[in-house]
């Protein structure tokens, strides 16, 4: 049986060269995960003033805000029936302070104290902004 002893001297070599391609390679993908930032999504939500109204004809103003609290503009914001009845689904586009005027005109069915209308966002385009999450409703209140 033929015994080298010469193999086991490039071993060492070849586990250096490795952990420093390792290492190399790591450091490359650390940078790359670190510019990822680019791609992460920001959650859209909705001010709107007032937030507690009564049936009949009203008129809302929407903030688009993101989750600290900014406007964000160029947004398109939907009012749609929750549990109040509205006769049609209303839009709106946000100005550049984020901010959409509609005019709603809820209705509550009899006997029915409370209603909602729900508010969805279609974030402007070119921008990592969603609308993914339930958004801040408008409550209709019968007094």
């Amino acid at each position: 049986m033929l015994r080298q002893e010469r193999a086991i001297e490039g071993l060492p070599v070849r586990l250096v060269i490795a952990l420093v391609v390792g290492a190399a390679t790591m450091s490359i993908m650390l940078n790359m995960l670190s510019g990822v930032e680019g791609l992460v999504v920001t959650e859209l939500d909705v001010r709107p003033e007032p937030d507690v109204i009564e049936p009949g004809p009203q008129e809302l103003q929407l903030t688009v805000i993101d989750p600290s609290g900014s406007a964000v503009g160029d947004a398109m914001v939907v009012v749609t029936p929750g549990t109040a009845e509205l006769n049609e689904v209303i839009t709106a586009r946000a100005g550049a302070d984020g901010i959409a005027q509609v005019e709603v005109n809820p209705q509550l069915r009899s006997n029915q104290a409370t209603g909602t209308l729900e508010v969805t966002i279609k974030p402007p385009s070119g921008g990592s902004f969603v609308d993914q999450r339930t958004n801040t409703e408008v409550l209709v209140i019968n007094r």
